[in-house]
């Protein structure tokens, strides 16, 4: 018969590391995915935000999946959601029936 110590270790450490890793790096990623998947949700017109390459541009039409952004004065152009890093400056909703100035 063997050592209860030994088979302790046997399928005691590599549940321990199993359970080490989970905690380091599978559920902070899974939070970041989350918060991501949240800040993309709450996109909306006159946001202010920073792409995956770095570029800049104001959000002037929200789709579903893609979004116009402005990179400078009448220039447009479309951006899958994804690629949407960071939201800088939260703009005012625009009323869709609202007459530009």
């Amino acid at each position: 018969m063997s050592d209860p110590n030994a088979l302790i270790q046997v399928i005691g450490m590599p549940i321990l590391l199993i359970v080490l890793f989970y905690f380091l790096m599978i559920r902070p990623q899974q939070q970041r995915m989350k918060k991501h998947q949240e800040m993309l949700g709450g996109l909306k017109r006159g946001d202010q935000v920073v792409l995956s390459s770095g570029l800049i541009g104001k959000i002037v039409r929200v789709e579903d999946k893609e979004v116009g952004l402005e990179i400078a004065t009448g220039v447009t152009v479309k951006v899958v959601k994804g690629m949407i890093q960071d939201v800088r400056t939260r703009g005012e909703p625009a009323a869709a029936n609202d007459a530009k100035a």
